[in-house]
């Protein structure tokens, strides 16, 4: 680790309290103008560190900028994470990580994404400073059966997540999108490397972007009329805390996919069934009432004949207001 990647981690520990520079300097084994100047260069990245005389450095409490720093202290999975400002997307660095070997668990975050995606190739839009876009590498015995409820799985970590780390109640609409407010905060594309010989996974990488903030001025013209953000305007926003929780959440349900211990949750906190919906599939649409989620995470249809359909892909969209 550099000097300054030391001082952070340090900072990130005593984070909301005053660290003198002499006890930096001392701790790490380096001199007090080379802890100055790592200060200086984190302040100038975006860290919120504040300097009092005769006190010290202080990391501020509501910092938002993410950091591995910051978040691997706060991991129970035990494998390593990699913090990036910008990159194409999460999916596609964890995806080159894990044909490369890394281990069950890795964690790819960043602030933004050039080229993010969600399902059937759309954009997901991943600008700087709003929101948080992380990627789980999860390896996986299972038949592909099974471990397609890890879609499931990763929406009920968001919603686990940020109920507990900030008190926001979230809601999952079938089959991966999670809202609040009448508004979709959370997007989730989950992809998969087949083994052909065992039928099963190789690996998946399972991606997560979070709204965190409304943009400056506004969402795109695209999105505005679905799109909303977690948090308002003037709320803190523990960015680092939110992925730390996200992932260790989804790691500790990875344990569960065999079972359908967790789909009870999913079904308890999805807005779907009871409600008349629209299902669109291959680009035809249809009128319908959902009935129900099975333990696999299909949704039961009722249709205008009386005749029921069990839904394993497509969307829906909610007839009426649901916020």
């Amino acid at each position: 680790m550099t000097t300054k990647q030391r001082v952070l981690a340090r900072l990130e520990e005593k984070r909301g309290e005053a660290v003198s520079g002499e006890v930096l300097a001392r701790s790490l084994g380096v001199s007090r103008a080379a802890v100055w100047k790592a200060v200086r260069d984190l302040k100038a990245e975006g860290h919120a560190i504040e300097a009092v005389t005769n006190r010290g450095y202080t990391l501020r409490a509501d910092s938002q900028r993410l950091s591995a720093e910051g978040i691997a202290p706060l991991l129970r999975t035990g494998a390593p994470v990699y913090v990036y400002d910008e990159v194409a997307s999460t999916n596609l660095t964890a995806k080159e990580l894990a044909a490369a070997g890394a281990p069950h668990g890795t964690l790819v975050v960043s602030d933004c994404q050039t080229a993010g995606r969600g399902r059937r190739g759309r954009s997901f839009v991943s600008p700087h400073g709003t929101g948080l876009y992380l990627t789980m590498v999860v390896r996986s015995a299972l038949p592909m059966g099974d471990a397609a409820r890890i879609t499931s799985a990763a929406a009920v970590a968001v919603c686990r997540a940020l109920e507990s780390e900030c008190g926001k109640h979230l809601v999952i609409k079938w089959v991966n999108d999670v809202y609040r407010a009448g508004r979709k905060c959370v997007g989730i594309l989950t992809e998969a490397s087949a083994d052909m010989e065992t039928g099963g996974v190789d690996f998946i990488v399972v991606g997560i972007g979070l709204n965190l903030r409304e943009p400056e001025g506004g969402f795109a013209p695209e999105i505005r009329d679905i799109a909303g953000a977690i948090f308002d305007e003037g709320e803190p926003v523990p960015r680092c805390a939110i992925a730390a929780a996200v992932a260790n959440e989804l790691f500790s349900l990875c344990g569960e996919l065999s079972g359908p211990a967790f789909m009870e949750e999913y079904r308890a906190r999805n807005i779907v069934p009871g409600r008349d919906v629209i299902v669109i599939q291959n680009g035809v649409q249809h009128p319908a009432h959902a009935e129900s989620i099975t333990d696999e995470g299909h949704l039961i249809v009722r249709l205008p004949s009386g005749e029921t359909e069990e839904l394993s892909f497509g969307e829906i969209s909610i007839r009426g207001d649901f916020s």
